[in-house]
């Protein structure tokens, strides 16, 4: 079932709407990172090695390594969700696992439990060197809730 679920496309209209949701994020695009997957309830983001990104001891900040993993549950919420909503972070728990080393980081945002109000999600981050070796570094849980989309 977890290939099925990495290789699932959601929709071209989800795809397009959570598109143009990212685009719209100014912390991922001043990041560098991109959205590499967009599937029902899964969502996976990449951030490469940067120099904007490590900290002072050549890793990648956790700051940078929780903002990718929150955009990327967040995302995995929205996909199961109508155009009318939204979703926003309540509250999540990630536990950073080893230095964030790698070519660059891939976070994966998947829907554990979706709700009409609340959903829950696990969060992983994973370090990716050059050669596809892969390496957990970062996981989690999260709490989004679902809101109308403003209408201003």
């Amino acid at each position: 079932m977890e290939d099925r679920m990495q290789q699932e496309q959601a929709s071209p209209a989800v795809q397009k709407r959570v598109q143009v949701s990212f685009d719209l994020q100014g912390l991922m695009s001043h990041l560098g990172a991109r959205l590499a997957h967009i599937g029902p309830g899964r969502v996976h983001i990449v951030l490469p090695a940067r120099p904007e990104v490590p900290q002072q001891h050549g890793y990648v900040h956790a700051g940078a390594t929780s903002a990718i993993a929150d955009s990327a549950d967040g995302y995995a919420a929205l996909t199961l969700f109508d155009e009318d909503s939204e979703v926003l972070t309540v509250e999540y728990k990630i536990n950073l696992l080893a230095p964030a080393a790698g070519d660059h980081l891939e976070a994966i945002g998947t829907v554990l439990k979706p709700g009409r109000t609340l959903t829950v999600c696990l969060l992983e981050v994973y370090g990716v060197q050059a050669d596809g070796a892969r390496k957990l570094v970062a996981n989690g849980q999260q709490t989004l809730i679902r809101v109308n989309k403003r209408t201003e």
